[in-house]
């Protein structure tokens, strides 16, 4: 029986940056050649996600929801969407929690924050978008500062948010810390990470200074390749 592996985003008809992370990811496993099709769909932009299905002639599909949070779109709309996908084409279909979830996520932040210098001493901050209109939208990023608080005790981890509090833009009195590292657990380097975070916080490639403190950001987690890792994980999950 074919299989086929398909990602699901949010996409943005603004910003192509958002779709580059799933892109590459789809590219690399389609190199190794675990499955028979491999593709992604998207919300905002084209492919579809309402349209992407039909098209596979695999009948077992595995669709893996590549967002931060399990919220209304990877419990409401995606799951509408597919569910019109399969009255036009009969697949039998899987579909896993999003990968945000998955705890291979705190090791990639990890990695983020340690290339940018972070060490013992450091204020780590781990930044998602949040939303004061769903409380669950925050779950794991909560979740990802959790495992990291367990691997490091005694250092200062933080959660922070763009639109709900502790608000990212309170980090200078947040935190203790004589040097702030911010991760973004966000899916690509989009408008929010390029352009509104850094303008909030006053940095300057990516750095800021307040006297004898100093900040520094990262890119978002979700454009390092050990996402696909994390991707087949969630993957072979589908029984």
């Amino acid at each position: 029986m074919a299989n086929a592996l398909v990602l699901v985003g949010h996409g943005s008809s603004k910003n192509r940056n958002t779709r580059v992370p799933l892109d590459n990811i789809v590219s690399e496993i389609r190199k190794r050649k675990l499955y028979d099709e491999v593709c992604c769909g998207f919300l905002k932009e084209d492919q579809r996600i309402c349209k992407v299905l039909a098209p596979l002639q695999s009948h077992k599909i595995t669709v893996v929801p590549f967002f931060i949070a399990d919220g209304y779109y990877t419990k409401n709309i995606i799951p509408s969407c597919l569910q019109k996908n399969q009255k036009s084409a009969p697949h039998q279909v899987y579909y896993t929690p999003a990968v945000g979830s998955h705890p291979l996520f705190a090791d990639l932040i990890l990695k983020h924050a340690k290339d940018a210098g972070w060490r013992k001493g450091d204020s780590l901050v781990v930044m998602g978008h949040g939303t004061q209109k769903n409380p669950a939208s925050g779950r794991n990023i909560y979740l990802q500062a959790d495992r990291i608080r367990r691997k490091y005790p005694r250092e200062e981890i933080m959660t922070t948010f763009i639109d709900e509090a502790p608000f990212v833009t309170d980090a200078w009195t947040l935190c203790r810390g004589q040097r702030i590292v911010i991760v973004p657990l966000f899916i690509g380097d989009g408008w929010h990470v390029t352009e509104t975070i850094p303008e909030d916080l006053g940095l300057t490639n990516g750095q800021a200074f307040k006297g004898s403190r100093s900040m520094v950001m990262t890119s978002a987690v979700g454009t390092d390749p050990g996402l696909v890792d994390v991707v087949l994980s969630l993957a072979a999950l589908a029984p």
